[in-house]
C-alpha cells in the first residue's frame, strides 16, 4: 500500500507523464496542466494556467478558437473525441507533429465539469515515417542511380564512376551527345559528395554574349557606380559547393584564361581588388568534341587538361538500347500521373518502332516522343500510329548503320570510316549518326586511322 496520499501520487503521476496533459472547466478554461505539456508547448505553467484553451494552437482544434462555450466545442457536444493526428503551433512559431485526444469529466451526477485533453508528441515518428517513405520509393527503382535510370552494362559501369568521382575534389568533364543527361550526371555526383549541402550553380556558356557570360561567371570587375546591386559571379556564388559549366566548348579564349587562372589558383582577380580565394568544385560538360577543338586551335590546352582530370563519357541511347523499355516505362508513368489518362502501356508492335529508331536526341528525344504519343492515345495501349512518322521511316536504317560500325570496329576498314565522313560532308554529328556510333568513338577512330577531318571532306 501507498503511504501518501492520493493527490500525491496523482502529482506524481502527472509529472512523470510522457505525454502532455491539459485539464479545462466548462468554459474552456485552462485548469490544470503537467510539466510534459510544457515542453511540447513552450509555454510555461503561469502563462497557460487561467487562460482560453485557444491559445494552445492546433490545427484541429475542437473550440472555435474564439470563446470556447459547450456549444461550439465538439468535446462538449459529444463527450469525446476519439485520438487523432494534428499539428501544433508551439510559442516560438514552430511546429509539432502530435496526437491529440479528448474526454469531457463529469461528477457522480452526471453534470459537466470540464474537459481533459492529452497530447503525443509523434514528431519523431512522423520524420521517420517521411524517411522510410523517401527510401521505399528509392528502393522500388532498383534500376536507377540518383534519378539516372538504366542497367545496361555501359550505365552500370558509369554508375559505378559517378560514385568514385564524388568522394573526390578533381574537376569532372562529362562529354555525351546533346539529351544524354550531363546536367543530371553533374547534379548526381554533387548529391554523392561532400559538397551536398553546398550550392549547386549551373551557368549555361552558350546562351549568352561574352560580356554577359563573363559576369554571369566571375561577377563585376571593380565596384564601380551601378554596379552595388548586383549579385555574385557564379564563382563566388558557388563557394562551398559545385560551379557546373555546361557547353564549356562555347566559352569564349579570354574567359577560357580567366577559368584556367581559376583552377590553377582557386582565386578570381577584380580591378583594384586582392585576389579573392574560393572553395568550388569544378564539374564542367560539352556535347562537342574537345580534343578536336584543342587541335584545331579553337579550345585552350592548358584547360581541357585541367578540366579532363575526370573524363566521364555519356553513352547515347542508341549504344544502350536495352534500356529503351525500362526509360520509356517510366516515361508513361510520369505523363499517365500527369495526363490521368487510362494508358496501359506500349504495344509489342510500338516497342520494335522504339529498339529500331537510332534516336538523335537521345533520352530527351525519347521523353517528347511519349509525350506526343499521349496526346494521340485516347486509351489502353500505345501502338506504332500513336508515334511521330519519323521514327518508322528510321528503323530500316539501323541494320545499315550497325553493319557498316561493325566492319570500322572488328574489321578495321579505315575505307568504310572515310565513306561515312565523305557521306556526311566532313560533319562529325553526321557521320556518327550514320555509323551509329558517339562522336567520342568516332574521334578515336579517326585518330586511330591518322584521319584528319579535311581529308574526309576533301575526298568527293
Amino acid at each position: 500500500m501507498f503511504t501518501v496520499k492520493p493527490e500525491e501520487i496523482w502529482e506524481k503521476v502527472m509529472e512523470t507523464m510522457m505525454e502532455g496533459v491539459v485539464v479545462v472547466d466548462s468554459k474552456g478554461i485552462i485548469q490544470a496542466i503537467n510539466p510534459a505539456m510544457e515542453d511540447i508547448t513552450g509555454y510555461t505553467r503561469e502563462e497557460l494556467l487561467g487562460q482560453k484553451c485557444g491559445l494552445i494552437r492546433c490545427d484541429t482544434c475542437f473550440s472555435n478558437q474564439g470563446n470556447p462555450s459547450p456549444n461550439q466545442c465538439d468535446l462538449f457536444l459529444k463527450g469525446e473525441i476519439p485520438p487523432s493526428k494534428s499539428v501544433l503551433a508551439r510559442k516560438d512559431g514552430t511546429l509539432r507533429h502530435i496526437l491529440k485526444h479528448a474526454a469531457l469529466l463529469q461528477d457522480e451526477a452526471g453534470r459537466v465539469l470540464g474537459g481533459v485533453e492529452i497530447f503525443m508528441d509523434i514528431s519523431s515518428l512522423v520524420a521517420q515515417d517521411r524517411l522510410i517513405n523517401r527510401l521505399r520509393h528509392e528502393l522500388s527503382r532498383e534500376d536507377s542511380f540518383q534519378g539516372i535510370l538504366g542497367k545496361s552494362p555501359a550505365m552500370l559501369q558509369l554508375f559505378s564512376l559517378l560514385a568514385s568521382a564524388a568522394q573526390t575534389e578533381a574537376p569532372v568533364l562529362i562529354l555525351g551527345e546533346s539529351g544524354t543527361g550531363k546536367e543530371m550526371v553533374a547534379n548526381a555526383i554533387q548529391r554523392l559528395s561532400p559538397r551536398r549541402r553546398g550550392p549547386f550553380i549551373r551557368i549555361n556558356c552558350k546562351a549568352m554574349p561574352e560580356a554577359l557570360l563573363e559576369l554571369e561567371l566571375f561577377g563585376p570587375q571593380k565596384q564601380a557606380a551601378g554596379t552595388e546591386g548586383l549579385r555574385a559571379g557564379g564563382c563566388e556564388a558557388a563557394q562551398g559547393g559545385v560551379l557546373f559549366l555546361d557547353e564549356v566548348a562555347d566559352l569564349p579564349p579570354s574567359l577560357q584564361a580567366r577559368l584556367v587562372r581559376f583552377l590553377c589558383e582557386g582565386v578570381i582577380d577584380r580591378e583594384g581588388q586582392r585576389p579573392l580565394p574560393l572553395d568550388v568544385r569544378i564539374i564542367a560538360a560539352t556535347s562537342q568534341d574537345l580534343p578536336h577543338m584543342v587541335t584545331e586551335g579553337r579550345f585552350r590546352e592548358d584547360l581541357f587538361y585541367r578540366l579532363n582530370v575526370i573524363p566521364v563519357h555519356l553513352p547515347p541511347l542508341r549504344e544502350r538500347r536495352e534500356d529503351i523499355p525500362l526509360l520509356a516505362e517510366a516515361f508513361i508513368e510520369r505523363a499517365r500521373l500527369k495526363t490521368r489518362k487510362p494508358i496501359t502501356g506500349l504495344s509489342k508492335e510500338a516497342l520494335e518502332v522504339l529498339l529500331q529508331y537510332s534516336w538523335p536526341g537521345n533520352v530527351r528525344e525519347l521523353s517528347n516522343t511519349v509525350d506526343y504519343a499521349f496526346l494521340l492515345c485516347p486509351q489502353g495501349e500505345i501502338l506504332p500510329e500513336h508515334l511521330p512518322a519519323h521514327l518508322s521511316r528510321g528503323k530500316e536504317t539501323r541494320p545499315r548503320r550497325a553493319t557498316r560500325a561493325k566492319a570500322v570496329s572488328r574489321a578495321g576498314d579505315k575505307e568504310a570510316l572515310l565513306n561515312a565522313l565523305q557521306e556526311a560532308g566532313g560533319k562529325m554529328n553526321e557521320a556518327a549518326r550514320i555509323l551509329g556510333v558517339s562522336r567520342v568513338t568516332l574521334w578515336k577512330w579517326m585518330k586511330h586511322y591518322k584521319i584528319k577531318q579535311m581529308e574526309a571532306s576533301d575526298r568527293g
